[in-house]
């Protein structure tokens, strides 16, 4: 097992410490599950093991999928049209 030092602003640390005390844990246990998590996702991503296999007009999507992806489940579900489409 490894030991990671981070450095937080003191709001940024208080906020997480109240949300580990809610939850019954320490600080420390609460932020490892939070970094596990965010490793796991960006590990895992199915749309960032695509980055570099297709060629795209949109040369930040594999940063920005997840934004682009919700932007576009919300124009559908609200029927709102891209700024693409008005044009």
């Amino acid at each position: 097992m490894w030991t990671l030092t981070i450095e937080v602003e003191d709001e940024l640390y208080e906020a997480v410490a109240g949300m580990a005390t809610q939850a019954r844990k320490t600080t420390e246990e609460l932020g490892a599950e939070w970094f596990a998590l965010a490793v796991e996702r960006l590990l895992n991503d199915s749309l960032l093991k695509l980055a570099g296999s297709i060629t795209s007009e949109v040369p930040d999507w594999a940063d920005r999928h997840d934004e682009y992806l919700g932007r576009a489940l919300y124009e559908e579900m609200t029927g709102a049209r891209s700024h693409a489409e008005q044009a």
